[in-house]
């Protein structure tokens, strides 16, 4: 059992799901989760410790940085880079998902491998700050100086500034449909494509999905509603919308998307909800609704659903790059 197996066995809480999820994800089904602020620091130390273990995937370099974020204050991201490539690649800015207050987890790093390898590109992933020390506005601004800081600096790191995507999974969709719409109003380098997984999107939660699963593995309504609390803090006095960007008054002009959503997960709705109202603007949108599957179903890397999911993304990305 690995060091953080343990740890989730100890503070994950014990429930008995009632949804028909994929045999795949059964052995999750009793987790959920924690999100109390007294935990988050050593739950992170934990969660850090497993990331920085893993190895990039084979034939994947890995190359550390520390560049200015929101006033200028350091963050870190990380390149992962095909080994066989020296020269010049598209770029997707990947913010990971954890309620805005977790750091990344272990599987994130086999995610953004395979995507730098298949297809191909250089993934520039990044170690934004977490509520709720550091609340909104501060991770989506530290996000968007990373993509000012690739677009200043794509020569250097080897990437086409013309073909610089975004991703994210979950709070991190948030934060990559966020940086979609800061680039738009702000006139700020171009963004091709937006990768949104089980994207957070409504600060409101007033979709059916958020009333019905209260009690989902992995993640759920309460959890939902706890997330935005630590990540508001004392509330959002102006931008909205890059916090929540379901509540933008427009989507005009954005980039496209690929847009995935899980079945049992209260955030399924929100992440439609996001995918129509893009199309609604003109925008061209690729949605996958996954079946039996629960938010955060990576974690499961050997199953099937996720290989094929995957697989979509990096066409998705492919495509996006191709154009």
């Amino acid at each position: 059992m690995t060091d953080e197996e343990t740890f989730q066995r100890h503070v994950w809480g014990i429930q008995l799901s009632k949804y028909n999820i994929h045999s795949d994800f059964k052995k999750y089904q009793n987790m959920k989760t924690p999100l109390s602020p007294r935990l988050l620091p050593l739950m992170n130390g934990v969660i850090e410790k497993s990331f920085n273990k893993r190895k990039p995937d084979e034939g994947v370099r890995e190359i550390r940085r520390t560049i200015p974020g929101y006033h200028n204050e350091p963050i870190g991201i990380i390149i992962y880079e095909p080994e066989d490539t020296d020269g010049v690649l598209p770029g997707l800015i990947y913010l990971h998902g954890g309620a805005f207050v977790l750091k990344s987890a272990a599987f994130h790093k086999h995610l953004v491998c395979q995507y730098a390898l298949r297809t191909p590109c250089k993934v520039v992933f990044v170690d934004y700050r977490l509520a709720p020390k550091h609340t909104y506005p501060v991770g989506v601004e530290d996000c968007f100086a990373v993509l000012e800081w690739i677009d200043q600096n794509a020569e250097g790191v080897g990437i086409d500034s013309d073909k610089i995507a975004i991703g994210g999974d979950s709070a991190g969709g948030a934060l990559a449909a966020a940086v979609c719409l800061m680039a738009r109003d702000r006139i700020a380098p171009k963004i091709c494509f937006q990768m949104l997984v089980y994207p957070v999107t409504d600060a409101r939660q007033i979709t059916e999905s958020v009333k019905e699963f209260v009690d989902t593995p992995l993640w759920n309504a309460k959890l939902n509603q706890k997330m935005w609390q630590l990540y508001l803090g004392q509330g959002i006095h102006s931008n909205k919308e890059y916090a929540s960007p379901m509540e933008a008054i427009s989507l005009a002009n954005l980039p496209g998307a690929y847009i995935e959503v899980a079945e049992f997960d209260c955030l399924r709705d929100e992440g439609i909800n996001f995918a129509e109202a893009l199309k609604k603007n003109g925008i061209h949108v690729e949605l996958n609704r996954t079946i039996g599957t629960i938010h955060g179903f990576e974690i499961a890397e050997d199953s099937e659903i996720v290989r094929q999911s995957v697989k979509k993304r990096v066409a998705a990305l492919k495509n996006a790059f191709a154009d």
